[in-house]
Parts: C-alpha cells; structure tokens; sequence
C-alpha cells in the first residue's frame, strides 16, 4: 500500500508540474521559430493593417491564424540600428551600433564579439540557426560575421548598399560568394530574392526533426525598385501618377556604388515587389505544413523601419504609413511604428490584436523563454510571451531610441506620452516635442507647453536610458560617419 501511495503521488506531482510546464505553452519539445523582417516596408503596406490598394493574402492569414500587434515598434528608423538591437536585446540608446555606417570597400559596422545574439542563446539550446536576406552588421572577415554571431548558415547580403541591387553579380553563402547566373552590366536573369527564398525552404526542410531558427531579414520592398517582368507585367497600367526613378549614373555603375538603379514605373515595382514578399511567406507556411511541423512552429512577421520614399517608391500614394507622422528616418510613428504579426497554430490564439506596447529589443527574451533559456541580464527587451500564450504580461516603464544622423535625434514613449527632440548635437537642450497619442496619433499637436511635468520627465528619460557612444555620439558637435543611401 504505501508503494501505490508513493505512486500515486508521483504521479500527481508529475500531472501538476506538467500543468504548469503546459499552461505557459513550454512543453518540452521546442517549437520551430521563423523571424521574417521585411526591409522599409511601412504599416499601412499589409492589407490587414489597412492598405487599401494592394492585398496582402498570405500575411493577412498569418493575422487571420494568430495575433496582430497594433502597437509594436522597430529598433530604429534605419536599417543597421535595427538589426542590432534585433539581435541583442538593447534599445539605441545603449546598443554597440546605433546608425548605419559604412566601411571601404563594402559593409558597415561590425557587431562587436562581446554582444550576445539571439542566435547564440538559441544555438545554445540545441537550435539549428540561419540567416537569410540582408545582415548589415560586420563582413564575412569581421567577428561581426553571423557565423562568428551565432548562425550555422548564411545566405544574403552582407552590405547593406550592395543590397540595394536586386540583380547583383553574387550574394554570399556562409563566408563564400554564390555567383548570380546570367546578371552582369547588359543582363539580369537571377533574382536574388528567389535564390535566398529558395535557401530558406532548404533549411526548414534540412532542419524538420530538430527545432531551428530561421531569420529571414528579407530585402523586400527596399529601394531599388526592381521585380521580374512576370510580376511587373500585372500591374503596369494599373496606377497613375507613375513615379519613376532615373539616377545621372549607368546603372551597373550605380550597383557597384551602392545606389538605386533606374525604374520608370515605381508604383508598378512597387506592388510587384509586395506581391513577392507575400508569396513567400505563403511558400515558407506552405512547406511547414507540407513537413508537418506548422503547428510546433512560431513565425513572427514585421519591418525593420518605417516605409521609405527613395529610388520611386511613393509611400504617399499607397499611404503606407497608415494615419502616422513620418517616414524611414523620422522619430514620429510612421518612422518607428511596425506591423508585427505572431502565428503558432494551437498556442496563439487565432484572430486576436494586442495593443501591447513592444519593440524589437524584445525579441531576445521573449525567443530565449520559449527555448528555455535566461536572457543576457544587460539587455532593454522584455518577453511578450505572456501576451503571445495569453498570461499576465510585464510592460515597459518607456521605450527609447536615438539617431545620430540628420542633427541627432531621440525619442520616448511613456504610456500614451510620445516625446520627440531633433537637432540635439548641436543644441543638447533643443525643445522637446509632446503628443498625447491616445487621441492624436498622427501627432499634430505639440501640447509640451501645457504639460511641463510630463516634459520634465521626458528630458530626464532621455538622459538616463542611455549611455554615451563615442561612434555615435548624439549630445554633441561631432558628427557621426555618414548614413548616405540606406
């Protein structure tokens, strides 16, 4: 008797912890996690966000599937801050690249060897991890390298200028070129984005019977204005105005500098481009299911920044930063406001928004708690996993960013308080602008002058979140490296 007794009371135990290892959605298996960041893809450019003109199917099931975020926010306001903070858990104000910066004769910044990734803590738990798309973080012989940060499997652009050609000579694979068949001065045949697409699919597949990590910053729909004619072709004609892009140089020229190539129909480029991007996240659900694996896979869908305007895109024709101020490289909402959407068949529940307030330096924690893991204790991020799973959630006392370029430039958000500074190198005590976003979200009224509490508090957050950057200084006359067409 007393050896049933004990039983039986092992067995209670083990149904009780199991319930509680159940309830927070963390069974022992790990679940697969898929990280798709489109590249300067604005908010209102997803139909389910609102976009009127374009539609957006296979995101908008991703919504449909599992939850919205209304209230999300990117890293920064460009492309290279953004991926840092992605990577490592830190807001701008204290990430080691907080501007995109270039190094000769390609590349930007590397990520310093002392940042822990979120690759790394995921590679720790046994994940298989991958890169694919635009990394803009270090070159294959810097320790900012993704291979040296992490990631077992690299397909892409390492240079963020060079990704701005959708017809290069070679994108890289791990620490080697892959040459591009048939694209040279006179002749474009292979799309880069088909060839990383592809890649991608491999390494799900490759990967189907252990958990794995693909992140997938795809470049999509980042200037150049550039698709293959079987897309182009459905949709010239359709939009007028055209906007069209014609740069002074030859445009193998403008490749090898970095720049936008020539497109004379950039609102036809533009949709097509959006087709694309959607497609393929249709094929990455689509190979899932087909593997059998969709429902212990989490896929996380967002942008890197707000919508850009450059190389004939049009974002005020497509109204592509939805009711917000702003655009790529501004402070207001439609430069920092992000779509992010969070499928996990039978975890998240299908149909839902949260209006949490997020950000990308909360990736980091919230993947390390589904892969069990402790997160680096100097990290910004908290884990919306209690909002994914449906738990009690932590929320940010504030969330911060700052930008070097354009005369330095800080922002915080406090509950429904949004303040913004400009030209802060020059003039450290530069106005601070105030907005209520809860019943001005366009943030076209400036209220700071009837709220100097609220101000106070806001000057001193911007001073305190933050630790000074000699590569990146903000509060001062030194100007940062240059950020010249990214």
């Amino acid at each position: 008797m007393r050896h049933l007794r004990t039983v039986s009371l092992l067995v209670i135990i083990f149904n009780f912890l199991l319930a509680v290892v159940q309830g927070q959605g963390l069974e022992k298996k790990l679940p697969n996690i898929i990280y798709i960041m489109a590249d300067d893809l604005g908010i209102g450019d997803l139909s389910c966000y609102g976009q009127k003109i374009l539609k957006t199917p296979h995101i908008d099931r991703l919504a449909a599937n599992g939850m919205r975020f209304t209230q999300h926010y990117s890293g920064s306001t460009v492309c290279a801050p953004t991926r840092s903070v992605l990577m490592t858990g830190k807001h701008t104000g204290n990430a080691s690249i907080r501007d995109n910066t270039r190094t000769l004769p390609f590349g930007q910044e590397p990520l310093p060897a002392r940042d822990v990734t979120v690759a790394e803590v995921l590679k720790a738990r046994g994940y298989a991890t991958g890169c694919f798309g635009k990394w803009g973080l270090g070159n294959a012989d810097t320790e900012g390298a993704p291979l040296r940060q992490g990631f077992d499997k690299f397909v892409g652009f390492y240079c963020q200028h060079v990704a701005h050609f959708y017809y290069p000579l070679y994108i890289w694979e791990d620490d080697k070129m892959l040459v591009l068949e048939g694209n040279s001065s006179t002749s474009q045949q292979t799309y880069a984005p088909d060839v990383i697409h592809q890649k991608t699919l491999e390494f799900i597949e490759e990967n189907k019977d252990r958990p794995f990590f693909a992140y997938v910053p795809s470049i999509i729909p980042h200037a150049s204005m550039e698709a293959p004619e079987e897309y182009m072709a459905k949709y010239r004609g359709r939009f007028l105005p055209e906007k069209s892009h014609t740069p002074s140089r030859d445009p193998f020229e403008d490749y090898l500098r970095g720049t936008y190539v020539a497109q004379p129909d950039g609102h036809a480029a533009f949709a097509a481009m959006i087709e694309i991007l959607d497609t393929q996240v249709g094929e990455i659900v689509s190979k899932l299911e087909e593997l059998g694996i969709a429902d212990n896979t989490l896929i996380i869908f967002t942008s890197d920044n707000g919508a850009h305007k450059e190389g004939g895109a049009d974002p005020e024709y497509f109204d592509s930063n939805g009711p917000f101020r702003g655009l790529k490289r501004d402070m207001y909402e439609g430069g920092i406001r992000a779509p992010m959407i969070a499928t996990w068949p039978g975890r998240i529940q299908a149909g839902t928004t949260s209006d949490h307030i997020s950000a990308h330096w909360d990736v980091l924690p919230t993947l390390a708690q589904l892969a069990g893991s402790e997160s680096p204790a100097d990290i910004n991020g908290i884990s919306f996993v209690p909002t994914l799973l449906g738990g009690k959630q932590e929320k940010h006392e504030y969330l911060y960013w700052e930008f070097s370029a354009q005369g330095g430039k800080v922002a915080v958000r406090k509950d429904n308080w949004k303040a913004v500074r400009l030209r802060v190198r020059n003039n450290p005590d530069a106005p601070i602008e105030l907005y209520d976003l809860s019943v001005d979200i366009g943030e076209t009224n400036d209220i700071a002058a009837e709220h100097p509490d609220i101000v106070a508090e806001m000057r001193h957050i911007m001073y305190t979140a933050r630790t000074e950057s000699g590569r990146f200084p903000i509060y001062s006359g030194e100007k940062p490296r240059s950020n010249r067409g990214y």
